[in-house]
């Protein structure tokens, strides 16, 4: 890979200052010769010379005034001479580089990328779409100028491809609390694609700044079975919640009642409290009061 390294400038206003002076004495060596040779004073030849010589110097100060440029912030230049890298301008200011040297600009600000939605299988074989918006930006223009064709193409490539992977190694979503899934570990799902995209990307002189998911669903075929089955499993863990609550509830009753000593219930008379409550308590709807007279093996 390339290795980048800052160019060899000099400051623009210096050497703007020295071309315009040799400029300006250029045209008046050129005027004082014509006057001498006007005047026919000797040999003209010694003057013709001079103008000669004048005119070629302004000829290669114009060539001169070419290495002039001006950088703007968060852009670069990287300077090629003959085939041969001269290294890379990336300190804003004015400028001046050798005049034979091209010099390719590019932009070194942050950019944003947002990837198409994308249909792919989760590491359980549902499909769906994701899509992603990956903030980046170009931190080596020699790696980004020589390395690779185009870089722009190159990340727009490698999102897309690094989105791919990362949707077929997780689920969609899963039931298990600790267990990573797009849907639910988006933090932890978009550090992960960030760091998968920075090692694509790095050969391109490239830096990752940010991911995140931008879209998530179920493809449209499997998106009506999987509403269904997340809301199930809603209400199976709603009432596994309220179970739990109740048997908390009941618990905390019957110590209550026993802890005074005032009230002592055999193991049938709790067995019929637990039963009340926990209808009570985990009934759809508001129970019938139902007066019993007997015990629960007499009705």
């Amino acid at each position: 890979m390339t290795v980048e390294f800052e160019a060899k400038a000099r400051r623009g206003a210096l050497m703007l200052t020295i071309g315009i002076v040799v400029f300006f004495a250029s045209i008046a060596v050129v005027v004082f010769s014509a006057k001498q040779i006007q005047r026919g004073h000797g040999d003209v030849g010694p003057w013709v010379a001079l103008i000669i010589l004048a005119a070629l110097t302004g000829i290669a100060d114009g060539v001169f005034f070419r290495g002039l440029t001006i950088l703007a912030p968060n852009t670069g230049q990287a300077v090629v001479l003959f085939g041969t890298y001269l290294g890379t301008m990336k300190t804003p200011g004015f400028w001046w580089i050798n005049p034979f040297a091209k010099r390719i600009p590019i932009s070194l600000r942050t950019r944003n990328k947002v990837t198409p939605t994308i249909k792919v299988n989760d590491i359980r074989g549902n499909p769906i779409e994701i899509g992603a918006v990956v903030v980046w930006r170009v931190v080596d223009a020699a790696r980004a100028t020589f390395d690779v064709d185009n870089f722009s193409s190159f990340v727009d490539t490698q999102c897309e491809s690094a989105l791919r992977h990362l949707a077929s190694v997780y689920p969609y979503d899963t039931g298990a609390e600790h267990e990573t899934s797009l849907r639910g570990s988006t933090d932890s799902v978009s550090k992960s694609l960030a760091a998968e995209l920075q090692d694509r990307v790095a050969q391109a002189g490239v830096t990752i700044e940010e991911t995140r998911l931008s879209h998530l669903a179920y493809a449209p075929e499997i998106a009506g079975a999987m509403l269904r089955r997340q809301q199930a499993d809603a209400v199976v863990a709603a009432r596994f919640r309220i179970v739990e609550g109740a048997v908390g509830m009941v618990e905390s009753a019957l110590e209550h009642l026993e802890k005074g000593g005032k009230v002592n219930l055999d193991d049938e008379r709790k067995a019929a409290m637990v039963s009340n409550l926990m209808v009570v308590l985990c009934g759809d709807h508001s129970v019938q009061p139902v007066v019993n007279t007997g015990t629960l093996y007499t009705g």
